[in-house]
Formats: structure tokens, C-alpha cells, sequence
């Protein structure tokens, strides 16, 4: 394949170990997965995720309507505040529809009277350590917290949306947060049809006891008498995405520096907001370099990574693990060239899905 570079590479061979585990999860568990379209939306691939998951959630109108339109099985649809011009577009393309606040509840309610409806529940507890990303940072606006306000509309909803959880990669620490939400809500968990818990929970990492989570997400659900469902966001698509880019400079200014045709904040950008480094393998050998994109923001540097050889222009850097929270953020700050999307099919041969061009940039503006 020749595609020029920038371009994200989605690899199915990669992505199949995550969605393997998500179905054995399913099997053993009981809980139903939804892949969360907030932190990966690249459709392309949707047609294989749907053969290991449920269907999708969402965090916007057009993100219930990409579910819907792409993704066969379920479609829940959740926002922090519905506009109530989207309210019927929303309905006709989700099969749940989650309100975030009693209020919103209350004003939607009766056009929503013939679907199945539920309420964003904040527990008051998370795994997060970014506060930007707490759903349970001080004066969170993210879900109800009172039980007993909770339950004067218990009567309007059948279920609740518990998503408290943010990268956990510790089954000790969420099986201790479930037990506290069980604490607080379990006599209003008990008075629901479904349960979702959310996304953020890491469990198709290496060495998860995802056995011990299964187990634990079927004693929840039998206990309650519930159906469980999960929002995989990460968890999905974690290491089966790379952005390919070509060295266009270097130079030495005290550090070997080399300037790549990307930038971070258009195309990485939760590595500025969250002040961390790209990834890089095998980052080994002799020759260090920090590699920085090529807009106009001084800070734009993907990181400093070891290579066999010195870098020169022309040369190739694949950044791993690029497709959570990245691809969905691409912007057109600086008019940096918009990467590509190409896809490795499960045979090994690759497919350009979707090239940008100028008049993408163009139409984006006006």
C-alpha cells in the first residue's frame, strides 16, 4: 500500500484479543457489552466488533445515530444535557435512553413515555487520578447522588447508569467501589430491570483475573436481579491502532530534535491535555531523540524515544496505541494534513477506508 503519511493504521489481528476477551467476559458473566462511540467511533471496523459486543452507547445525538446507522445490536443513547430539538431524532434511533439529571427527566419524560429510560447515578467515588477526567470531582455535574431523590422517580425509570470507573486496572479497587455503590443504592438497584456500570474498567489488559470479575459481575447482577451491561471504551480497541508519520527535519539544540509530519494537538490531542508521552516500540538503541510535530505550538512533542539509527528525514515513526480518545479528537488546529485511516484486514493485506484533503479543511471553516 502506498498512502502518504499521517495515517492512523487500525489493525484487526491487534484488535482481536481484546474483543476475544470481551466475549469471554459476556460468556462467563452474563453482562452485555456496549462499545463506548465517545472514546472510539471509526465505523470501519464495526462490522467485526459487532460479532463480540451488544451494540453501542453514546454521549451525543450523532453519536446515537452513527450507532444506530453502523453498528447492528443495541443502541443506548446518553447525553449530559438533551437539546429537546434532537429529542425525536434521538427516540427514533436508540433502543434506551439514558437522562443525566431528574431534571432533564422530568422535562423529556413524556415525550420518552413509550421508550425505556434510565438515570445517570453518581456514586461519589472513582478510580481517576486526573481530576479533569473524575466523574466524581467536587460539584460534579455528571449524575444524581442523592438516594432518596433518586427514588421519588424510581417509578419513571428501569435502570440506572453507574460509570464511576477511569482506566482501573485494579479488580480489587473496582470490586471495593461496586460494594459501596451496593452499600448506598443496592434497595434502589434492586427495583431496576438493567444496571450499566460503565466503561473505564481495564480488564483486557495483561494479567487482569478477568475470571474473578466475571464472577463478580454475576453475583451483582443475580443479587439484584439485573441485567448488567459494560461500556468498553478503551478496553476495546487498546494497542490495535498506530499513527504512521515521516521524519520532515531535524536538528540539534541541545537535543537530537526531529519534526514529524503531525502534531499532537491535532491529532494526539490527550497528550496535551494530559501532559503524557506517545508511545514508541521497541524504544531501544543507542540514539536518543525527541520527536515533535510540526504546528506552531511550542509544546508539540510527541516525546523522547531511543532508536537504532539517527534519525533523518524521510525516516518512518509508528506511534502506538493511537486509537482511544484520539482519533475522535482530530482537529484541523494549524491545518496540519488530517491523517488518513487505513485498515490491516485479518488476512494481512491493508485498505485506505478514508482519505482528507483540502477541501475537508475548507468545509469544516467558513
Amino acid at each position: 500500500m502506498t498512502l502518504r503519511t499521517p495515517y492512523y493504521l487500525i489493525d484487526k489481528q491487534a484488535l482481536l484479543p481484546n474483543l476475544e476477551k470481551i466475549a469471554r467476559l459476556r460468556e462467563l458473566s452474563g453482562a452485555k457489552s456496549l462499545l463506548a462511540l465517545k472514546c472510539f467511533a471509526s465505523w470501519s471496523v464495526f462490522e467485526l466488533m459487532s460479532e463480540y459486543m451488544d451494540g453501542t452507547t453514546s454521549s451525543s445525538p450523532f453519536e446515537v445515530k452513527l450507532g444506530r446507522n453502523h453498528f447492528p445490536g443495541e443502541t443506548h443513547a446518553y447525553s449530559v444535557a438533551w437539546d429537546e430539538a434532537d429529542m425525536a431524532e434521538v427516540l427514533a434511533n436508540s433502543d434506551k435512553i439514558i437522562f443525566n439529571t431528574i431534571g432533564q427527566l422530568e422535562r423529556f419524560g413524556e415525550a420518552a413515555r413509550d421508550h425505556v429510560r434510565g438515570l445517570r447515578v453518581n456514586p461519589g467515588i472513582s478510580s481517576s487520578s486526573f481530576d479533569i477526567a473524575d466523574p466524581a470531582r467536587p460539584f460534579s455535574r455528571l449524575g444524581e447522588h442523592d438516594p432518596a431523590r433518586i427514588e421519588t422517580v424510581c417509578d419513571r425509570v428501569s435502570g440506572f447508569m453507574f460509570h464511576n470507573n477511569c482506566e482501573n486496572r485494579d479488580f480489587d479497587r473496582f470490586d471495593a467501589m461496586l460494594g459501596e455503590i451496593e452499600g448506598r443504592f443496592g434497595h434502589l438497584i434492586s427495583r431496576m430491570e438493567w444496571i450499566s456500570l460503565g466503561g473505564g474498567i481495564h480488564f483486557t489488559g495483561a494479567g487482569y483475573p478477568l475470571e474473578k470479575l466475571a464472577e463478580r459481575l454475576k453475583r451483582f447482577s443475580q443479587d439484584h436481579g439485573v441485567q448488567v451491561y459494560l461500556e468498553p471504551g478503551e478496553a476495546a480497541i487498546t494497542n490495535s491502532t498506530t499513527l504512521e508519520l515521516t521524519v520532515l527535519d531535524t536538528l540539534d539544540n541541545g537535543k537530537n530534535l526531529a519534526i514529524v509530519d503531525s502534531s499532537i494537538e491535532a491529532h494526539m490531542l490527550d497528550l496535551l491535555i494530559y501532559r503524557e508521552s506517545a508511545k514508541v516500540a521497541p524504544n531501544a538503541g543507542d540514539h536518543e531523540w525527541m520527536v515533535c510535530g510540526n504546528s506552531c505550538l511550542a509544546g508539540d512533542i510527541f516525546g523522547e524515544f531511543r532508536f537504532e539509527q539517527p534519525l533523518k528525514p524521510g525516516d518512518r515513526v509508528s506511534i502506538r496505541d493511537a486509537a482511544g480518545y484520539t482519533m475522535v479528537k482530530k482537529n484541523w488546529f494549524n491545518g496540519v494534513r488530517m491523517p488518513a485511516i487505513a485498515v490491516r484486514e485479518l488476512d494481512g493485506t491493508v485498505r485506505t477506508v478514508r482519505e482528507f484533503g483540502y477541501g475537508d479543511f475548507e468545509a469544516a471553516l467558513s
